[in-house]
């Protein structure tokens, strides 16, 4: 695999390779802890070779973590391709964490399951690029063709047999120029790729060493609490903080809102979430439980905003919308009207789900210093650039003046990819005048957040003859969702006639990207429609698959973004590696195959049926993700998006009456428990194309293959989330 660039293209792409790329935290510190370092990296002198590798000259080799790491494991699989093609022994490799560097990087962002898609070549080219450096300067050294010499282990060896180490010439490899041509490995040929590597964070992780948000300190730093309405619609009317003020421990009590208002007065971008038009309290204190508990002292009123969108009947208001005329049409091949009108039958379901909140282990927070100097901004944030320029907006200053730099984050899912919290953090510290740790609770977080919008499904199919002619998909969702339906998905491109509409339903409730945007619902949807086409057709529910992607193979469409040869490998190997259809008695199987996040998954569920309930026992899940890059990581991956799709497809229930949402706590809301959690076989298509993502796409699909193993099991089609809660209700059964 030969790449030729310039000098200057080099360093662009160098630029470019940070778009989803190593995370923060150090490699070294996965030791134990009372485990002395074999080096002290604070006494080498290391010479950069670019925005991403530094070398000692004792061989050791610093890799700078850009982006954002959110528990998707990147701090470990990103350092690996450069090692891999810097061709770097694995133990001589540290990580460390960048700071928000526009200038040197682009795309730092975590989201999207794009990080290792996204920087998957510049990766590469990036060590390849350092490694041929290295080799060109031992070469002029030993005064041969840097082509007859070669690299492996941080060791060069000529074609005598000498040697030298990487930090024997790295002085001066760093003054040489970036060459022109550089090769990079064959994927049969690596090492280190491919080949399991523990977390190198996970010794710091469970001692409990600061790594998070939360653990940020700075000398003279004080602690924020804010009160936020308690529905949503409402603004502050009045407040009574006197009482809290009397609180030892308790600073001050101020309010904040005013610059959030005069950004969206002025029309300014407000960052993808909507801010709030009111004013909100704050507890100034020297702890975070005087703040928590200086909050609760404080009795404000608060009244309905008219201005603002509605916040009730989502569920009746979603139904008219979807039995409306107001859709946007996402894609129309032939005539679904006409293939309607023709039909022997139409089979129609309509699906629905609720909102969700994102539940990130650790709560929202941010520590923010602002300085006539500065802005420093130090915490968890899936999109760190993002914050720059929204607090630099918010405080009228240059972005220029504000520094951001990244902790690790107890999760993420898509709820810190928006700033609110941040600029929160900026504003009362912009108002005091002291540096602050801007912290929420787990109450703050479900009830006054961003949530996975309410969306419901209108799937029809026509039956002309024993054969689908027509596929006709609508959806409505609160505040739309946020990149629409994905109209170039499966079964696109499979049947001749074929139609996706999407409308959406205003409402004051912040919604926003949950994990696998778009996809965590509408898989379950249209695979649980198809499993009842099938019965439907009378045809076996692979046979349907397969001939489906077969009209697909047979008529290639350019617009068609999943591979239909990848989608059949996955179902064959489900198929194989799950026993399917030769299961004891007792068990029943349900199938799921689905595209998204650029990654083709197939899934079947064994569920049985305990004291009348359906338990899920066991599930077999088949992807193809191209390369795996640790396939450790992998593994944990995708096991933690079926068991996550699992929890919040059969208990996850969240709703809103008057703007206030139905749960505040893990008391009154399920997440899945231990004892639920079933066994989870993984399984990889061995491949040699680039990776793709994997802490969304096995998601999605698994909630069909829970409901369609049920159907088998009890004869009862679900068709609202969360099962467990509605299979009692007569909306959400079919059949």
């Amino acid at each position: 695999m030969k790449h030729t660039f310039s000098r200057r293209s080099f360093l662009k792409t160098s630029a470019l390779a940070s778009g989803g790329m190593l995370i923060g935290f150090n490699l070294f510190n996965s030791c134990k802890s009372d485990v002395e370092p074999p080096v002290d990296l604070s006494k080498l002198n290391y010479k950069d070779f670019n925005a991403y590798i530094k070398i000692s000259p004792e061989g050791k080799v610093t890799i700078y973590s850009v982006n954002p790491e959110i528990g998707q494991g990147v701090k470990t699989s990103m350092p690996m391709i450069i090692a891999e093609e810097l061709d770097v022994a694995w133990d001589d490799v540290y990580v460390v964490q960048a700071p928000l560097d526009t200038e040197n990087y682009s795309g730092q962002v975590a989201g999207g399951s794009q990080s290792i898609r996204r920087s998957w070549q510049p990766l590469r080219e990036t060590g390849a690029t350092a490694k041929q450096m290295l080799i060109n300067a031992a070469a002029a050294q030993w005064g041969v063709d840097a082509n007859t010499c070669s690299a492996k282990a941080g060791v060069i060896t000529n074609a005598n047999g000498d040697t030298l180490g990487y930090g024997d010439v790295v002085e001066a490899a760093a003054a040489l120029d970036v060459p022109e041509d550089v090769t990079l490995k064959n994927p049969k040929d690596f090492t280190i790729i491919g080949k399991g590597k523990g977390n190198v964070d996970i010794d710091k992780i469970i001692t409990g060493k600061p790594l998070f948000g939360l653990d940020y300190k700075e000398e003279g730093m004080v602690y924020a609490s804010v009160l936020r309405p308690p529905a949503f619609g409402q603004i502050l009317e009045s407040y009574d903080a006197s009482k809290a003020k009397e609180l030892p421990g308790v600073i001050d009590v101020i309010t904040i809102g005013e610059k959030a208002r005069t950004l969206l007065s002025e029309g300014k971008p407000n960052w993808s979430v909507k801010l709030s038009t009111t004013d909100k309290v704050v507890v100034i204190g020297k702890t975070t439980w005087d703040v928590i508990k200086g909050k609760k002292a404080i009795t404000a009123t608060w009244k309905t905003d008219s201005d603002l969108e509605s916040t009730e009947n989502h569920d009746e208001k979603l139904l008219d919308l979807l039995n409306g005329k107001k859709f946007r049409t996402r894609r129309k091949d032939g005539n679904v009207k006409k293939a309607f009108a023709n039909a022997d039958k139409v089979l129609e379901r309509v699906y629905e789900s609720t909102f969700l909140p994102h539940n990130t282990m650790e709560p929202m927070n941010f520590f923010a210093n602002v300085t006539p100097e500065k802005v420093h901004l130090v915490g968890p944030t899936q999109t760190p650039e993002a914050a720059e320029n929204a607090v630099a907006s918010l405080l009228g200053r240059s972005v220029d003046d504000i520094h951001v730099d990244l902790t690790r984050m107890g999760g993420g899912f898509g709820r810190r990819l928006y700033n609110d919290y941040v600029m929160e953090a900026a504003e009362i510290s912009d108002a005091i005048k002291k540096p602050v740790k801007m912290i929420s609770t787990r109450e703050d977080d479900m009830t006054t957040g961003v949530y996975r919008p309410a969306s419901k499904y209108k799937i029809a199919a026509s039956i002309k003859d024993g054969k689908l002619t027509g596929y006709y998909l609508k959806e409505a969702c609160v505040n739309g969702n946020m990149y629409g339906l994905i109209p170039n998905f499966f079964p696109a491109g499979a049947i001749e006639n074929y139609q996706v509409d999407s409308t959406r339903l205003n409402s004051n409730i912040t919604v926003g990207a949950w994990r696998a945007p778009y996809t965590n619902f509408l898989a379950s949807a249209e695979q649980c429609f198809f499993d009842e086409l099938a019965e439907e057709l009378g045809v076996d529910r692979v046979k349907l698959h397969m001939d489906l992607l077969e009209n697909v193979k047979n008529n290639p469409d350019p617009k068609i973004e999943y591979s239909p040869e990848r989608l059949q490998g996955v179902l064959k190997m489900v198929v194989e590696k799950s026993n399917w259809g030769k299961v004891a008695d007792g068990v029943y199987q349900g199938l799921s195959v689905y595209y998204c996040h650029n990654t083709h998954v197939a899934e079947v569920a064994d569920v049985m049926i305990e004291n009348g309930v359906p338990v899920v026992k066991k599930v077999t899940c088949a992807i193809d993700c191209g390369i795996v890059v640790n396939p450790l990581g992998a593994m944990n991956q995708a096991k933690g998006g079926v068991l996550d799709g699992i929890g919040h497809a059969m208990y996850a229930d969240f709703s809103f009456k008057d703007g206030v949402p139905s749960a505040n706590n893990f008391n009154s809301y399920q997440l899945i428990r231990m004892a639920q959690t079933p066994k989870v076989d993984v399984h990889f298509i061995e491949s040699d194309i680039a990776p793709t993502g994997l802490g969304e796409p096995t998601l999605p699909p698994v909630g069909a293959a829970v409901a369609n193993a049920i159907y088998k099991a009890m004869g009862i089609r679900l068709t609202k989330f969360p099962y467990i809660n509605n299979m009692n209700t007569e909306s959400s059964i079919a059949g």
